[in-house]
């Protein structure tokens, strides 16, 4: 059934209303980084002082995309996965995980989360699906757990196994035991065979321009990040069958063999399998 013009209008002003174009917005200045339109001045000029503080910190928006391009072509094409549940989308840009899990497999099955309105304004562009594979989006926050799993199950089967994605939002949870929790409740819902691919921004002695730089971020900026060290980031897959190389640089994780040495950068990620 198609929707009433007006409908669609009153719904297209409501998610307009709650953009806001003072304050500069994480997803807004990672697109910026990627090197995207969907952001603003504000977004600009921040990101260029959050670089002036630390000038490698856009290559983390980079190394974090390419980290889950090669999870999900890994998981499509190395254990059959065929659903996903994006958790923390952020802004559409090249190679979605639809895009790339439906290049594989055209029957895959994806279901994005997000509780940004720009996105929400952006998910046409992550509904786009083969014939044979489904897209759906879900405007929801990461902590309402129960709210995210009955949303995915309508395109979803969760008896099945399914992909867990959790790409640079886990760092919105402050309390360590709220995102563990919530996490583990994420995962406990999901089939044996399942997995969980996350990244998240680490603190690090060897890296003090990271902790200035998020500092920044958390002065000016909305929301604001908690960075976990590499150990606290491991934590997130207690119980879970953690894949080759582990927990390391987004970069360093399973690089092609035509990529030369990657740097080193401050947002770590790893996957691995429910058992």
């Amino acid at each position: 059934m198609t929707e009433n013009p007006a409908t669609a209008q009153d719904r297209a002003e409501q998610v307009r209303s709650r953009i806001d174009t003072s304050q500069p917005h994480t997803a807004r200045i990672w697109n910026y980084w990627l090197g995207g339109k969907d952001n603003y001045e504000i977004d600009r000029i921040t990101g260029d002082q959050i670089r002036t503080l630390h000038p490698g910190i856009g290559d983390y928006a980079t190394a974090d995309r390419l980290f889950l391009g090669r999870a999900i072509r890994h998981l499509a094409a190395d254990h059959g996965i065929r659903q996903f549940l994006d958790i923390g989308t952020g802004l559409p840009t090249a190679d979605n995980t639809h895009e790339v899990a439906q290049r594989i497999a055209p029957e895959s099955r994806i279901v994005y989360v997000d509780n940004d309105p720009l996105v929400l304004a952006h998910a046409r562009a992550l509904l786009t699906s083969t014939p044979e594979g489904r897209t759906d989006y879900l405007d929801e926050d990461l902590r309402n757990v129960d709210a995210i799993l009955e949303h995915a199950a309508r395109t979803l089967d969760l008896s099945q196994p399914v992909a867990l994605v959790l790409l640079g939002v886990v760092i919105f949870l402050g309390d360590d035991e709220e995102a563990h929790t919530t996490v583990r409740r994420l995962m406990d819902a999901l089939a044996p065979g399942s997995h969980l691919v996350l990244s998240h921004t680490i603190t690090s002695p060897a890296m003090p321009e990271v902790d200035e730089a998020v500092a920044f971020w958390n002065e000016h900026g909305t929301p604001k990040l908690k960075q976990r060290t590499p150990e606290q980031i491991t934590r997130f897959f207690d119980g879970l069958e953690l894949a080759e190389p582990g927990v390391v640089s987004c970069s360093k994780w399973r690089p092609g063999a035509d990529e030369l040495e990657p740097e080193e950068v401050a947002m770590y990620g790893g996957l691995a399998r429910k058992n």
